[in-house]
Parts: structure tokens; C-alpha cells; sequence
């Protein structure tokens, strides 16, 4: 019943991610600034989590790009530290649940 559900409202850490990205074989790596680095394991894929960067303070925490076979940015996609983690987290996982380039819509 929805009159019970609790909504997403927060999560500012990365850690909802990184464990779903890190069960999915992808590299993450930690600097030393706090922002949190991942690749797919075909390299086409960047997540970051990047709170220390002049882009966080703009209100872009979380940076998401794709690339083309050729190394060409295909899309990005940015969200804001409003946006619960485990949201971003959701997010990925339907990107990596259809792994081909493209789906037919009737």
C-alpha cells in the first residue's frame, strides 16, 4: 500500500553504487579528494561521484557518460546531491540490465 510507503528522500554517500557497480565487475577507484571513480568493464562507461570538484559545487555530484564503440561520447547524464543515491543506483542498474545498443519500440 503506497499510504505506508517511505520514500527515497536522502543518501548522500556513494557506497549504494559502488556495491552495485563493484558486483558488476567494474573498476572503482577512490582519490584522494573524495570523489569516487568507476568504469564499466569495457572502459565505455564512467560513473563518478565527485563532491570535491567546482561541478558539485554547481550541484552535479553524480557524472554518468557513455561512449560509441569509436571512444565518441554517446550521452551523459548528470544528478544533483537532491537525488537519493540508491536513485542513482537504480538508474545504472536498468542502464546494465539491456546491454544492447538498441531497443525496438512499437
Amino acid at each position: 500500500m503506497l499510504d505506508d510507503r517511505e520514500w527515497l528522500l536522502d543518501c548522500h554517500c556513494a557506497s549504494p553504487v559502488v556495491e552495485l557497480l563493484r558486483g558488476q565487475g567494474w573498476d572503482v577507484i577512490s582519490d584522494p579528494h573524495a570523489n569516487v571513480h568507476c568504469s564499466s568493464p569495457d572502459q565505455r562507461v564512467y560513473v563518478g561521484f565527485l563532491p570535491e570538484t567546482d561541478e558539485a559545487a554547481r550541484g552535479e555530484l553524480w557524472h554518468i557518460q557513455v561512449k560509441e564503440v569509436d571512444g565518441k561520447v554517446a550521452w551523459r547524464q548528470a544528478f544533483g546531491s537532491n537525488v537519493p543515491a540508491q536513485a542513482v543506483a537504480g538508474f545504472l542498474a536498468a542502464l546494465i540490465a539491456f546491454p544492447h545498443r538498441s531497443w525496438p519500440c512499437s
